[in-house]
Formats: structure tokens, sequence, C-alpha cells
């Protein structure tokens, strides 16, 4: 029997942590302009699994937003340090997205698809065979 493999992903400080059973359902690059401001990054990288492949220890902050599809996206980050660690949205019930770079692998599974290309930065490519120029349905 093969064993399950887990991970843990961390903020800054330790203070927040998500542990996560199994293989992500997607890896996905995210160029929307709140995924940048969110993660500080020209993309924000996300690692998609089912709720109950996910731990949770700690007490996060909470932000919520609208999409631009009516829907709210919640990201928890750590009241300490700050770290934008995870998140859900009502448009993927069910799923939580972990950021990739707090699990500190540089084995972590690549993305398979990269989303709103339409506000990508000109000078970065994301390797992956699906693009969309909106979400993954726009």
């Amino acid at each position: 029997m093969a064993e399950t493999k887990r991970r843990v992903a961390q903020c800054s400080c330790g203070a927040l942590s998500v542990t996560t059973d199994g293989e992500p359902q997607s890896v996905v690059a995210c160029h929307c302009i709140d995924c940048q401001r969110r993660s500080g990054s020209p993309f924000g990288l996300g690692a998609y699994f089912a709720a109950a492949q996910t731990r949770v220890a700690g007490s996060p902050s909470v932000y919520t937003r609208s999409t631009d599809a009516g829907n709210r996206f919640v990201t928890h980050f750590c009241p300490t340090c700050g770290t934008s660690l995870y998140w859900h949205s009502g448009k993927n019930p069910g799923l939580i997205g972990v950021a990739v770079g707090a699990f500190a692998d540089p084995r972590f599974p690549p993305p398979v698809r990269s989303v709103w290309e339409r506000s990508r930065h000109g000078w970065l490519h994301v390797p992956v065979q699906h693009h969309f120029e909106q979400g993954r349905d726009g």
C-alpha cells in the first residue's frame, strides 16, 4: 500500500500552518490584480486540495473580497507576520487553495494552468499547457 504524501505549509513566523494529505487536485498560477496584491508578487501560485485533505493549526485573520463573477474569495493570513497562507472561494466550494511557496519545497508539483493572463506581466511566461485570458471559464 502506497503512503499518502503529507506536506506542511506555514507562515513566516510559524504560528499558522496547513497540513495537507495527498496530492493537490490542481496547481494554478493566477495573474489577476487581486492575487498580485495578495501575494506581493507578479502572480499567485496556489495548490488546490479538497477541504478533507487539509488541517489548519493556528488562528488566522480573514479578509473577504468579492470577485468579478460575484463570488466571495476568503483569504486566511497570519495575524502576526501577515503571510497569506490559504484561501477558499464561493466558485469552488469544498476546495482550499494553499500558497505553494509556503510549502518551501522545490520539488512541489508545477502549475497545470495559468489564468487571468490579460493582467500577466509581459516578461513573465509560465510553462504550462493551458493558458486563459481570464479565469478558466472566462
